[in-house]
């Protein structure tokens, strides 16, 4: 089929790489445009940007489409259909209409639950259990198109983002040349969603990155996990900041210990919680690569009875 593939970051990618590989005619791939990051301010294009730039793929990086040259080049396709996984812009009805079978967006999530900008983190930090991804027929609303196809997949207890970012990618990359496949056949059906159940995934903000230790330690070990690596869970030591981007829960805490407080440095990081104590794995301080535990101690000076802030 002729379409245009619309996605920008790293869980985007297979995706195009799949369809590619089904020998679909990719017109055009649309992501946003480069900004400069990190220490440097280099501007670093996009996975999808440069994969698309490896199989000499035209890239637009309209601002928005705000603009009538922006929707009028769109259409100017003539195109089948459009994959949108991740792209990071609201796409106008004029654009959601342009292709014969309209936009078919991969969404991150099991819907209702987690429409917006979040949905793999937001799932872990709620405990979910499932999560998936699925097929949904793109309309003017926030991810509330009907869904044609879906796969699951679990959420295991050390799973975090980046682990299960990387499963539900690969999900992803299945589906999309079996969406075209059905689509070409006639034989994809989408059926709306419920109603009920609806959860909106809203974008994680840098206050809510930091860690409450008063929280239970399940939810604490969740918090971590569903913001690690990015943008990473915080806490201040010693008046500074370290990212915790590994934990698990390991019980019971001593019943006077404040929260946040060091209850242990012998083969571990052991901090107390509002009702019982985790395991703070893997740490990273500002500038510095993520590392074990113990690496993290012999750099900073840490002793029992420190209370993280």
């Amino acid at each position: 089929m002729r379409l245009a593939f619309m996605g920008t970051p790293e869980f985007s990618a297979p995706v195009l790489q799949s369809l590619l590989a089904a020998g679909h005619d990719v017109a055009a791939v649309y992501a946003r445009a480069a900004k400069p990051s990190g220490r440097g301010q280099k501007v670093r294009p996009s996975p999808v940007e440069r994969l698309a730039r490896a199989h000499g793929l035209e890239i637009r990086t309209p601002k928005n489409f705000k603009q009538a040259e922006d929707r009028e080049a769109f259409s100017a396709l003539n195109l089948d259909v459009a994959i949108v996984v991740a792209y990071g812009l609201i796409l106008p009805q004029a654009v959601l209409d342009a292709p014969r079978y309209g936009c078919l967006n991969l969404h991150a999530s099991l819907l209702p639950r987690w429409r917006g900008a979040a949905p793999i983190q937001r799932a872990i930090m709620a405990g979910d259990e499932v999560t998936g991804v699925q097929v949904m027929q793109m309309d003017a609303g926030l991810d509330t198109g009907a869904v044609a196809l879906s796969q699951t997949t679990p959420i295991h207890e050390d799973d975090t983002a980046a682990s299960l970012q990387a499963r539900l990618s690969q999900i992803a990359a299945q589906l999309a040349p079996d969406a075209l496949a059905a689509l070409a056949c006639g034989t994809l059906a989408a059926v709306p969603q419920s109603e009920e159940g609806g959860v909106y995934a809203a974008k994680i903000t840098p206050a809510e990155a930091r860690i409450d230790w008063a929280a239970p330690a399940v939810k604490v070990d969740r918090h971590i996990r569903g913001l690690s690596p990015f943008p990473g869970a915080w806490a201040e030591a010693n008046g500074a900041r370290v990212k915790v981007l590994m934990s698990r829960s390991v019980g019971a805490a001593p019943p006077a210990a404040a929260p946040g407080e060091i209850l242990s440095l012998d083969g571990g990081l052991t901090v107390a919680c509002g009702d019982k104590a985790i395991e703070l794995i893997t740490l990273q301080r500002a500038s510095k690569r993520p590392q074990s535990a113990a690496e993290f101690q012999r750099g900073f000076e840490l002793k029992v009875g420190d209370v993280f802030g």
